[in-house]
């Protein structure tokens, strides 16, 4: 730990006062919540969809994103909306055409996310060779977001949230069984390509508090963990979320009393209840059937 930075009292209530009494925490709090809510519920959809490879490849984007509004001189949500969004369009506008639908949608993803990385290198070396701030794109910053920026955060997972409400019987029907679902008049390429943009809009989100790098610990993590635990729909979701906001209150905690960027703490809690899920859900059944045979 640096000179200067805060120490752990190890009082619990003393600490989160300590924690409550910084103006950029209180703001990074409120970030981390909206955007750990959002990534929860979209992440929980992506996952059941099998689309992790997408979300992936935006939140690749991201980082261009960031750089180039960096580069004009506007705020980095800006560049984190415009491309995620953009990016989302071009993946689902891509024909489909049967069968090929999945390796399809997988080459246009990939295709994607290497021309948004050369755009990035590219903004990067206009900047001069060095743009300030690199590591917080990629990895996340305690105080990278402003007051501003947190009310943008808030529209946005508003509005996601909402179409998402609007949206979310039919879209978990066209996820579990997209054939049958079509075959019922479901519009499925329609919902498909309003996920896609809300995907978008809940990575551009995540990675301005993870970075770009890390954006699945709040993307996927939670929502796997979740569906580990149970495979009631309702009930994943909501302790999809849950876990989330839990993870990213922890690693903000943690991440205010050192020096390590914040997305390696919200990972590393993630990845440790995915474990323990995992763990759970292989270790009940051998214990049930211990006490049948005792």
């Amino acid at each position: 730990m640096p000179p200067g930075s805060p120490i752990p009292s190890w009082n619990l209530l003393t600490d989160i006062q300590e924690l409550w009494s910084f103006p950029f925490m209180v703001t990074a709090f409120r970030a981390g919540t909206i955007v750990a809510i959002l990534a929860g519920a979209i992440g929980w959809f992506m996952v059941l969809r099998k689309q992790s490879f997408a979300g992936h490849s935006l939140a690749m984007v991201s980082f261009p994103g960031a750089a180039g509004a960096t580069l004009i001189g506007v705020s980095t949500a800006y560049g984190y909306f415009g491309f995620c969004i953009a990016a989302a369009l071009v993946i689902a506008a891509r024909p489909r055409t049967g069968s090929g639908g999945h390796s399809e949608e997988s080459a246009v993803t990939g295709t994607v996310q290497a021309f948004a990385l050369a755009c990035g290198f590219l903004f990067v070396a206009l900047y001069k060779g060095f743009l300030d701030g690199i590591t917080a794109l990629l990895f996340g910053s305690l105080l990278g977001v402003t007051d501003d920026e947190v009310l943008i955060l808030l529209i946005v997972a508003v509005l996601a949230l909402g179409t998402l409400a609007v949206i979310g019987r039919p879209l978990l029907f066209a996820s579990i069984d997209p054939d049958v679902a079509a075959a019922r008049g479901v519009p499925v390429r329609a919902l498909a390509t309003v996920f896609l943009v809300l995907l978008g809009a809940a990575v551009a989100e995540a990675s301005q508090l993870t970075g770009a790098l890390l954006v699945f610990a709040l993307l996927v993590m939670p929502a796997a963990t979740a569906q580990v635990l149970t495979a009631r729909p309702g009930l994943s979701l909501v302790l999809s979320m849950l876990i989330g906001v839990l993870v990213t209150w922890f690693g903000l905690g943690v991440a205010f009393y050192s020096q390590y960027p914040i997305g390696f703490f919200v990972t590393t809690f993630a990845f440790v209840l995915y474990v323990l899920a995992n763990a759970i859900r292989l270790g009940l059944p051998r214990l049930r059937m211990s006490w049948s045979t005792a």
